[in-house]
């Protein structure tokens, strides 16, 4: 972790992995009707392991845990609540293992992902209403997954698809409570008359919440889990209000619980297009979310340049 800080501050381009659950479910690991991919780092770590070791290939310096969907919220109703400890403090171990297993030459930084991810009603991609936590309830949640990532082995936390300012209030306090770094990336949502507001709430402007969000902690601030004409016009807003460095890793596809579905995904090429020209735009660190494979990263990582021009951020 520390060879990545050097690298952030010297300004070196920073490429994340792409999406786990949905490269789990594309080679062939079945998707929990509850707990969408989380069961898989029981059922399926061999496969796991190997996404990890491919991303790490492919050329990414921060491999994230399958732990996006791994909250006590998530998986209780799976009836996995038990296994909280034992699926988390897994799927960090082999992110760990993978890396030693390859021994890439460059740095790469374990990640466990943080997500405020609630059960979604089936055949949709939209939270359900009757598990909706109280503020007491979701401040436990989040603090019992960062802590077990903190002692897992994880080196950063990713803060993903943060779209509620209240619940990622709680769950970027939790995570700065370890004492690791601490990456933010907004879901944002582009309207019919062109604003941009956050994933699931049309009434929220985008530009109204990375402020008290971001002053809450996190050294990093992106643009995650949005396609990539909304991920463009959430960038050039976080531009004017974050200062800091600026993350972008979008999705392709759409979600109907339990599966992603694989319609109309972008091209590796274009991909590694498109991530250029925000890199340019003074985007420092990219990658991809669901729909976004291995392929995507390591078409992305040969077009790159080294190191950000930061006279261009716009």
């Amino acid at each position: 972790m520390f060879a990545l800080e050097d690298k952030l501050k010297a300004g070196d381009v920073i490429v994340v992995d792409g999406a786990t659950g949905t490269e789990l479910q594309r080679r062939g690991a079945p998707m929990d009707r509850a707990a969408w991919c989380a069961r898989a780092t029981l059922t399926h770590p061999g496969l796991l392991r190997q996404l990890h070791e491919d991303y790490i290939r492919a050329g990414a310096h921060v491999v994230t845990a399958n732990t996006f969907a791994s909250s006590r919220r998530m998986l209780a109703p799976a009836g996995l609540d038990d296994a909280v400890a034992e699926i988390n403090t897994n799927a960090v171990r082999i992110v760990r293992e993978a890396r030693d297993r390859t021994a890439p030459p460059h740095p790469v930084a374990v990640a466990g992902s943080l997500s405020t991810m609630k059960p979604i009603l089936p055949g949709t991609g939209k939270s359900d209403p009757a598990f909706v936590p109280t503020a007491r309830e979701a401040k436990a949640t989040y603090g019992e997954l960062a802590d077990l990532l903190a002692e897992a082995g994880a080196e950063m936390i990713l803060m993903e698809m943060m779209c509620d300012v209240e619940q990622a209030g709680y769950a970027l306090e939790a995570a700065v409570a370890t004492g690791l770094p601490v990456w933010v990336g907004f879901s944002v949502h582009a309207t019919v008359n062109g604003r941009v507001t956050m994933h699931g709430n049309d009434e929220l402007d985008f530009a109204q919440v990375i402020d008290p969000v971001m002053r809450i902690g996190g050294s990093v601030a992106g643009v995650m889990h949005s396609c990539a004409d909304e991920t463009t016009a959430a960038l050039e807003i976080l531009f004017r209000h974050w200062s800091g460095p600026v993350s972008a890793y979008p999705e392709s596809g759409y979600f109907e619980m339990p599966e992603w579905r694989f319609v109309d995904i972008v091209a590796p090429e274009a991909f590694a297009a498109q991530t250029r020209s925000w890199v340019e735009s003074g985007v420092q660190i990219v990658g991809g979310c669901c729909g976004i494979g291995p392929e995507h990263i390591e078409a992305m990582t040969a077009r790159l340049p080294r190191r950000m021009d930061h006279t261009t951020r716009s």
